[in-house]
């Protein structure tokens, strides 16, 4: 059950180019990025006794999420629009928690420019 704040930097990291960050000069808040556009998939942090993830959504999803589990709810601090938060109390799966933060990670990625027809890339 991925309840604890390094389990979830572990799982982060194995993303390609994700690295763990600290910008706020708190231990609380750690942000996971990635390397080639510095974007932000993973906030986490503690609050009210459990560790919270923030996660980026499609906005066609963030409902679903919400009202899939009572412990994912609109971001603290961020966009709720595009953001839920993922508190860590053990009520939600393994597998469920990990696409969402897989889901952030490919929606905060490079977008790779689309080839125009008729001109090189």
């Amino acid at each position: 059950m991925l309840t604890e704040r390094q389990e979830i930097i572990e799982l982060c990291l194995k993303y390609p180019g994700a690295y763990e960050d600290y910008p706020f000069h708190d231990p609380n808040w750690c942000v996971m990025r990635h390397k080639e556009n510095n974007k932000v998939f993973a906030w986490i942090f503690e609050k009210d006794g459990y560790i919270w993830v923030n996660v980026k959504c499609d906005p066609e999803w963030t409902s679903f999420w919400r009202n899939a589990f009572e412990s994912v709810i609109p971001a603290y601090h961020l966009n709720k629009t595009y953001w839920n938060s993922i508190i860590l109390d053990g009520s939600i799966p393994d597998k469920e928690i990990r696409i969402m933060i897989g889901n952030s990670y490919d929606l905060t990625a490079k977008k790779r420019k689309k080839a125009r027809k008729g001109l090189p890339c």
